[in-house]
């Protein structure tokens, strides 16, 4: 409950520090700069190095990756049908595209489902979350915020990017012992992620233009909040005929809100910031009702 209140809070402090102009405009380009460079590093490092990797969870893993890959199918497409600008596509395929499996979801797991099954969430996010977001993520982004990106730009691109490189260092010192103090230090230094992400949006959160923004933003958070979980269902459930609660969470997972790093990344980049501040804004808390849904449906899958 506490984490959910910290996401409230964040997200209300940066709406008013906003409007009593008590910050500076260039905030959030600051704080989402700490963040790539400092926060999502140290949170690469830390969980990475410490993960445990099982076979028996490949479809856990594997969820964060199909949910993107259809994003990018389904909103590729649209934005060619209904023509779309390329800012506001790859905002829809960057948010809508990666949930929220760790901040959102690790509460939820454990209100839900119990402690016990952290581990799978951890999995969700590590292996599939955070990786996508570091790989196809900022490929993405680079691609739709500039139509004009070789492909060595884009391999520079993703190959530079800090949290990639926290990623590669990881997967090396996974055989080195961390010394405590280490880890206690990348633990505060992760831990600021999250509260700096929120009022980063928070700040950039305002509603004026909503009208104009309704369309994609509802059919960003019809995806993130019901299709995109329905097709991994029917994939996972349906059609592959796996149960029990490892795919009851990882179906659960696949139904967070969108990813608030990923809106960060959207922003960095200049894809649609209004229309990514909404999508995080309004879809964190409408997920609150709609993951109550998803975990009703999932008893007895």
């Amino acid at each position: 409950m506490a984490n959910i209140i910290l996401l409230a809070v964040c997200l209300l402090a940066g709406i008013v520090l906003k409007r009593t102009g008590r910050f500076p405009a260039a905030t959030p380009a600051a704080l989402n700069g700490f963040i790539i460079h400092i926060s999502l590093p140290a949170l690469a490092i830390l969980h990475i190095h410490n993960l445990k990797i099982d076979a028996s969870l490949l479809l856990t893993a594997l969820m964060a990756w199909l949910l993107f890959g259809c994003a990018w199918l389904i909103f590729g497409a649209a934005g060619k049908r209904c023509k779309l600008d390329r800012q506001t596509t790859g905002a829809l395929i960057l948010v809508a595209g990666l949930g929220n499996t760790s901040f959102v979801g690790l509460p939820m797991i454990e209100a839900y489902y119990g402690k016990e099954f952290l581990g799978i969430g951890i999995i969700a996010d590590q292996l599939g979350s955070f990786m996508v977001l570091s790989t196809l993520g900022i490929f993405a982004a680079a691609f739709y915020s500039s139509g004009n990106v070789t492909p060595r730009q884009m391999a520079r691109k993703v190959l530079l990017f800090p949290p990639f490189q926290a990623l590669v260092l990881a997967l090396l010192l996974r055989p080195v012992t961390f010394p405590e103090w280490s880890t206690q230090i990348l633990q505060k230094l992760g831990s600021t992620l999250t509260p700096l992400a929120l009022v980063s949006v928070g700040f950039q959160l305002h509603f004026g233009g909503i009208r104009q923004e309704i369309k994609p933003l509802a059919a960003g958070l019809f995806y993130k909040l019901l299709l995109g979980p329905a097709l991994i269902f029917l994939l996972y459930s349906v059609i592959i005929g796996a149960t029990g609660p490892v795919i009851q969470v990882t179906i659960f997972e696949a139904a967070m809100a969108p990813m608030i790093t990923a809106g960060i990344i959207a922003i960095d980049h200049d894809l649609r910031p209004q229309l990514v501040g909404m999508l995080v804004g309004i879809g964190i808390p409408l997920s609150f009702v709609t993951l109550h849904v998803w975990h009703l449906l999932m008893i007895g899958v």
